[in-house]
This record gives structure tokens, C-alpha cells and sequence, in this order.
């Protein structure tokens, strides 16, 4: 696939993707009220309109035929209004969309995964046909494909002629376009009055023969037969709706006939009205339909361009070189041998570089982020799909859709918090209203899903009002499974809790579809860790569970405090130091197995030599002369021994080379590196799997 075409694919698969966005979104809530409304009928024609056009475009026949079905089905609902269907068809019309849109995102990520797409989509377009057949009450009018009658061919060949004698009886036309449809396609007449008010939506003046297709169901036949006409005033007219008749579907051919008229007097020039001795009309000008070529009143495009990610990244990289490149600069040991006039002037300039490269970090940033509510919109497909599969009654709020996070941290949390929607509703919430009826609850469970942002991190929570978690059961289960790692009554509830994040453990009784608060908690834990976050759970039995994310606004700047090992300098993230202090050699005290713990706030936490644990030479072994820093993640506490601090600062991370994935440095708790102001490389301290290395016996 050459450029051009990568990158008309990338911008249908934006397009088409946003579109099922925007289709998911309205029909949930139209569902939670139980009718469309008569916009959103129109939006809907609309979305598979494009959807049809662009997927003809790039020859995606499985998607441009569902959405070219769907599209008919709309124009019928739009035509008659959605008032003309019964509870009943409504009901079913939602679950037929919702389907409908899982199988056009099916055809769409095998487009995305480079797949091949189905071909035989007849048995779902036939379903939407034959609902459409019920709504319209044309199931046993409509005809059968016109294999047996011998003018239908001839009528609708591509080399047919149309002489004057055949045209409708229309005084003030000057011009006729014959259309013909495609044989076999069913409902002729409604696809037929479905172009013409196409045209009509474009402010074209003209007339249609047969008039009262839309409404007389015998006039599918004729049309079938012998196409339909469009009549115009003028050929400038005609020309226009020739232009739009490009765009149109299910259209075999057509051809222009202009109208007999007699020879003009010499001295005039005038267009003279048709009688019935003029000469002979000109031979038609007959014209195949070209294929899905743009409408000529395409909209105009809004100040909005999509921009692919990787050059987003590309240029975070940039500015993260020239922030390095700007400290560098800033802190040459060669600027000391200038005077003081000349260095003043230096670092003046340098300060209005300081604040230009800042300004140009924080836009290079913005421009990464993106709203968190295309990720919580989802959620409330999947919970109503659950809410119809587990028959349990439960809304979904939603708070805070507008936080923005990072977009590569949104994709990554995608599924996490989907698996926590998922576990909440089928494990969480009651089975029956009678048991939250008893339980003094509202029969209607509810999941709060909300975001909130601090100076550098999102906190996303996932509450329920269910049954909530028992820890002791917790703990039998795990002691069952063999998993605990000291006696059960030295867990606090919090570390009880925890226990739910470890692979292969679960509470359910029975298995369901859904069915693993536990297979599968491990995974979510590892995936919001691996963009640097940690998940956490409080529960209080009886009254619900909250699960809790915290991530960082971005992956690639972050807030650091550097620190000094022997000659090496560690970086350890701010968001998870909880503490720095000094102690004395008097305050260690031992564990059973001789590993160093210090008391602080009244809690045990164990510590880490980091010059021990990466075999760094230094001169700073004694506590006291040494610094200790407590950092947490997830559920896990404990303290980092270095020789010194050197102080806060803004870092922007940096991955290793590829060739150094062989030696998995992160299982050693190196998440990355960094570009010192010297030109000095730091290392970037991973805390959670510095944690795994070191106190859980890598």
C-alpha cells in the first residue's frame, strides 16, 4: 500500500470509528428513554450515509452494504416518522441497531488488523430487510426479482433508448433524466423516491414520475419496468442533478432526453414550448453512473485536523531534546570565563529561552491530551448489555468526562476499567432487587464511574453499591489456594482486599460469562502499573466496593527528585516518594530472616540499599550519613538508602536502546533514563518492580 492510500485508510478508519462513537452514544440514551427522537433519526440516516459512501470508496463491500441497508431502513423511519412505529418495533429496532453496530466494528477492526472481510453479509441484511418489510407493511406487495418478464430487461438496459412518446405528460419541461435501478433489489419504489429526495435536500427544482411512488406500492413495478423520471425546467438544473445523482446508490444507469422542441425563427432565441408536430427528438444522451464520486455541495471542512500519533510523539521527542539541549546550554562550565556584564546578558536571555522552551512543552503536551469520555461513553454499552444478559436493573453515572489524560494512557486504560465496569455489575451488584429491597437499597443498583485530576495525575474511581467484599472470605480463599505469605491474622483489611490481584483468584461461587472479580484483576493491575499507575480497593461489606486508578497526566515528562549513589544518579518519581528523613543506626531494627525495617507513622516498612542491590561502590554505608526515602506503590511501602539528594526537577523519559530488551531491565526496577542539564544520563527508578526485585525475592 503505497502513502497515498495508508493515509486514506488511516482517515477512514478515524472517521468510521468516531461515527460508531457518536452511533453508540446516541442509542444508548435514546434507549434509557425509549424512543429516537426525530433528530437523532436524521443523525442516524447521516452517519450511514458516510459510513456507506467512504466504505464503497475504499471497496469495503461487507460494510458499505450493511450500512447501505440500514441506511434504507432509516430513510423509511425518517420519511414516515418515528411516531409510526409501535413500542413494540422500537424495542425491536434498538436491539437490530446495537447489532447492527457490533457487526460493522467487527468488519472495521478486521480492516484495522488487515484481516479479510466477510463476504456473505446476506442472512443480516436480509434480517433488516425483513424488519424494514414489517414496519412498512409491504411484506407480501413487494415484487419478486424480475426474472420472467422480458421488458424489464430491455427496459433497464444500459443501451436503452427513450423516445419522446414514452415520456410523462409534463407541459413545462424542457428536460428528463431516465433512471434506472439495479435489477433485484427489492422495495424499488421507496429506494426510487429516496434519491429523489436526496436531490430535493440539495434545493433542486424539478418533478418525479411516477409522483406517488412514495406512497403506492403498484408503482414498485413500473419502476421496476420502466425506471422513473425526473423532470426539469432548465438543462442548467438537470445538469446539477446530474452531478448528484453520482453519489447516489443501487442506480444502473441513466440518461438525459431533452424534450422535442421546434426550430427557433431566426431573429429569436428563445426556448419555445413543446407541441406535438416538432421534429424529432435528438438521439438521448445516455451516461453509466459513475461509482461514489463526491457530492457537488460538499460541506464546507471545520477548523479541526486529525493528526496521526506518531507525529505527535515524533514531536514530544523534539522538545524534549531541546529542553535537554536549553539545560545544557544554561549550565556550560565555560560561561564562569565570561565577565560580568557578558554573563548577565547571557542569563537574561537564557531565562526568556527558559520560559519560551517551557511554553513550547506544556503546547507540545496539550496537544496530546484528550478527554477521558470517549473511554467512559463506552461503559454504557457494556453495561447495558449486561443489564439485558444478567436481568439486573443498574445505571451507570458518569463524572468528570472531561478530564483530560495523555492519549497513549487512555488506550491503555481502555480495558482495564472495562474489566472493573464488568466484575462490578456481575459480581458487585445484587442478583435480584428483592435481595437490595431487603438490604434497604434502591431496587436500582448503580455503578459511579468519575475521573479527577491533580498538578500531575488522574484518579479514576469505579464504585458500586452492591454487596461489597468480605475479607475473611477473601482470606479463606486465598489460604484454599495456598497463596498467603504469612499467618491470616497479621493481614490488615486493606492487604486482605489486595489479595484479589493476584492471578487465578476468585470469589465467585459459579462461573459466568462474566464472571472472574479476580481471573483477570492481576491483568488490570499489570496493565495500569505498566503506563506507571497503581490500583487500589476499598470495600465495606453491605454497602459496596470502590476500586481506585491513579495515573499520571503523561508518560513522557514527569516530576523527579534525583538522587546520588556512589557516582551514579537514580531518578525516583514525585508521585510515589511519600517521605525523605535521616535515621540513626539505633532506629533499624531486624526481621525474623535479618532484613533492616525502620518504624515510621506507625507502620514497619522494609529498606533497600540500592549501592547493595546494584553493586554501586560508595563511601556512604552507615545510616546516618545516608538518606532514607519512603516511597509507596499499590499496596506495597517501603525505603530506598542512597547517599544524597540533589533536588526536584522536571525529567523527560527516555527508553532504552532495543538492543538492551534482551536483558529485561525492568525486572531490576529500571523503568527508563533521562538527560541530565551536564549531559549526564540518569537512571529512572520503576518503584513497583524495583519492589517485585528486591523484597519479593527475584
Amino acid at each position: 500500500m503505497d502513502n497515498g492510500m495508508e493515509g486514506m485508510l488511516d482517515t477512514y478508519l478515524f472517521e468510521t470509528n468516531s461515527l460508531l462513537d457518536q452511533l453508540d452514544e446516541m442509542l444508548v440514551k435514546d434507549e434509557k428513554i425509549g424512543d429516537f427522537s426525530s433528530d437523532d433519526v436524521n443523525e442516524i440516516f447521516r452517519i450511514m450515509h458516510t459510513i456507506k459512501g467512504s466504505s464503497a470508496m475504499m471497496e469495503f463491500g461487507s460494510l458499505a452494504s450493511i450500512a447501505h441497508h440500514i441506511e434504507d431502513l432509516f430513510f423509511y423511519i425518517r420519511d414516515k416518522g418515528i411516531d409510526s412505529l409501535d413500542p413494540e418495533h422500537k424495542k425491536e429496532l434498538f436491539n437490530l441497531m446495537f447489532r447492527s453496530e457490533d457487526c460493522l466494528r467487527g468488519q472495521v477492526e478486521k480492516v484495522e488488523n488487515g484481516e479479510p472481510l466477510d463476504t456473505d453479509m446476506d442472512s443480516f441484511a436480509s434480517e433488516i430487510n425483513q424488519f424494514l418489510k414489517k414496519i412498512s407493511g409491504t411484506a407480501s406487495e413487494e415484487p419478486e426479482a424480475p426474472a420472467d418478464a422480458a421488458p424489464k430487461g430491455q427496459a433497464s438496459a444500459p443501451d436503452s433508448m427513450t423516445s419522446a412518446e414514452n415520456l410523462p405528460a409534463d407541459g413545462s419541461a424542457v428536460c428528463f433524466l431516465h433512471v434506472f435501478l439495479d435489477e433485484g433489489i427489492g422495495m424499488e419504489n421507496l429506494r426510487a423516491f429516496m434519491i429523489v429526495n436526496s436531490l430535493k435536500e440539495c434545493d433542486v427544482d424539478f418533478r418525479h414520475y411516477p409522483s406517488d411512488m412514495d406512497s403506492n406500492p403498484e408503482t414498485c413495478a413500473v419502476i421496476v419496468e420502466d425506471g422513473f423520471y425526473l423532470a426539469f425546467d432548465s438543462a442548467e438544473t438537470a445538469a446539477v442533478a446530474e452531478d448528484l445523482l453520482k453519489s447516489q446508490g443501487h442506480i444502473r444507469s441513466y440518461e438525459l432526453v431533452m424534450v422535442p422542441q421546434p426550430e427557433p425563427e431566426p431573429p429569436k432565441v428563445q426556448e419555445a414550448a413543446p407541441s406535438a408536430g416538432a421534429a424529432p427528438a435528438p438521439a438521448p444522451e445516455h451516461r453509466e453512473a459513475p461509482q461514489k464520486a463526491a457530492p457537488a455541495n460538499a460541506p464546507v471542512k471545520q477548523n479541526l485536523i486529525s493528526v496521526n500519533l506518531t507525529k505527535l510523539n515524533d514531536l514530544m521527542d523534539i522538545v524534549g531534546e531541546i529542553v535537554i539541549t536549553e539545560s545544557m546550554v544554561t549550565s556550560c562550565p565555560e560561561l564562569d570565563q565570561l565577565n560580568r556584564d557578558s554573563y548577565d546578558n547571557f542569563m537574561k536571555s537564557a531565562r526568556q529561552l527558559r520560559k519560551l522552551t517551557d511554553d513550547l512543552q506544556d503546547l507540545a503536551m496539550s496537544l496530546r491530551m484528550v478527554p477521558i469520555s470517549g473511554v467512559f461513553q463506552k461503559m454504557n454499552r457494556i453495561v447495558r448489555d449486561m443489564k439485558q444478559k444478567l436481568d439486573k436493573d443498574v445505571r451507570l453515572t458518569l463524572i468528570g468526562e472531561d478530564t483530560e489524560v495523555d492519549k497513549t494512557i487512555v488506550d491503555s486504560i481502555q480495558d482495564p476499567i472495562m474489566h472493573m465496569v464488568r466484575n462490578s455489575m456481575d459480581h458487585g451488584i445484587e442478583d435480584t432487587a428483592d435481595e437490595r429491597i431487603a438490604a434497604g437499597k434502591n431496587p436500582q443498583g448503580e455503578i459511579v464511574l468519575s475521573a479527577t485530576h491533580t498538578s500531575n495525575e488522574v484518579i479514576i474511581s469505579i464504585a458500586d453499591d452492591g454487596k461489597g467484599m468480605n475479607p475473611d472470605q477473601i482470606l479463606a480463599k486465598a489460604k484454599e489456594k495456598g497463596i498467603l505469605v504469612k499467618p491470616e491474622n497479621e493481614y490488615t483489611k486493606k492487604e486482605a482486599l489486595g489479595l484479589i490481584m493476584l492471578p487465578g483468584f476468585s470469589t465467585n461461587q459459579t462461573v459466568t460469562e462474566f464472571s472472574g472479580r479476580g481471573v483477570g484483576m492481576d491483568v488490570v493491575k499489570k496493565n495500569v502499573e505498566s503506563v506507571g499507575g497503581v490500583v487500589s480497593l476499598t470495600s465495606e461489606e453491605g454497602k459496596g466496593t470502590t476500586f481506585s486508578i491513579k495515573i499520571p497526566l503523561t508518560l513522557s515528562i514527569m516530576d523527579g527528585m534525583k538522587v546520588t549513589v556512589g557516582r551514579s544518579i537514580f531518578t525516583i518519581p514525585i508521585a510515589n516518594i511519600r517521605q525523605s528523613f535521616k535515621i540513626t543506626a539505633e532506629e533499624i531494627i531486624y526481621d525474623e530472616n535479618g532484613n533492616e525495617m525502620v518504624e515510621r507513622i506507625g507502620g514497619f516498612y522494609p529498606i533497600v540499599r540500592l549501592h547493595q542491590f546494584y553493586g554501586i561502590e560508595t563511601e556512604v554505608t552507615r545510616p546516618e550519613d545516608g538518606i532514607l526515602i519512603w516511597v509507596e506503590t499499590s499496596d506495597h511501602s517501603f525505603c530506598l538508602f542512597v547517599d544524597d539528594l540533589i533536588g526536584e526537577q522536571q525529567v523527560v523519559v527516555k527508553p532504552f536502546p532495543a538492543f538492551l530488551n534482551c536483558f529485561e531491565l525492568k525486572n531490576y526496577g529500571i523503568g527508563g533514563c533521562t538527560i541530565l542539564g551536564d549531559g549526564n544520563i540518569s537512571i529512572i527508578l520503576d518503584i513497583p518492580s524495583l519492589h517485585t526485585a528486591t523484597l519479593e525475592g527475584f
